[in-house]
């Protein structure tokens, strides 16, 4: 006997019809968040700043319009950075953002790397 419920029949996959309005729907009710090499890129940068003594803490909240990354210099504070991912904004001005403690916006891009560019040391020239 086959059960013509599960869509497989004798060990053939079949296809299943999915209707296009809930797949919408069902990727909708996600929460945007940051995919594994976002994350390593983030991680990678909290981690210089950690060791340089200039962050201490932070906080990653998914929300369903966007994901931030919120930085801390002490775990009571506001957020001194955040990093925000918002998917709308892609076609734009760009996906990501970097976001000062005053809601001022630092840099805006398509690339998470090119956006975090804006934490890396600037060289100084130095008379002897």
């Amino acid at each position: 006997m086959t059960d013509h419920r599960s869509g497989t029949e004798d060990g053939e996959a079949s296809g299943i019809l999915i209707p296009l309005h809930e797949a919408r729907n069902a990727r909708l009710d996600q929460p945007v968040r940051f995919d594994r090499r976002e994350l390593d890129q983030i991680l990678r940068l909290y981690g210089r700043m950690v060791a340089a003594n200039e962050w201490r803490d932070y906080a990653i909240d998914h929300l369903t319009d966007r994901a931030v990354f919120s930085v801390f210099r002490r775990a009571s504070e506001v957020p001194l950075f955040q990093i925000v991912k918002d998917p709308k904004l892609a076609r734009r001005q760009g996906a990501f953002a970097v976001i000062a403690a005053g809601g001022r916006i630092l840099k805006r891009g398509q690339e998470l790397g090119r956006v975090l560019g804006v934490f890396d040391a600037k060289l100084k020239l130095v008379e002897a």
